[in-house]
């Protein structure tokens, strides 16, 4: 788990250590929501996460109260 900030603050060649390996399943979040599950990919010297399944909400989901939508201006 990474905050976006930081990620954005590395440079080429930074390294992220992974907890996984090749073909492991994985959960994919967004702001700490289930959105999708996946599997770890290698491509020569390249990791990446393959989406195997998009997860949908049901029409009743509602974001938590209290938490307000910020909009970028």
């Amino acid at each position: 788990m990474i905050p976006i900030h930081q990620l954005l603050r590395m440079g080429r060649g930074a390294v992220i250590e992974l907890d996984a390996f090749e073909e492991d399943d994985c959960l994919i979040l967004a702001n700490d929501v289930p959105v999708a599950h996946g599997q770890v990919i290698l491509r020569g010297e390249k990791v990446g996460v393959s989406i195997t399944r998009v997860l949908t909400r049901s029409p009743s989901w509602r974001p938590l109260r209290g938490i307000n939508r910020v909009e970028a201006g």
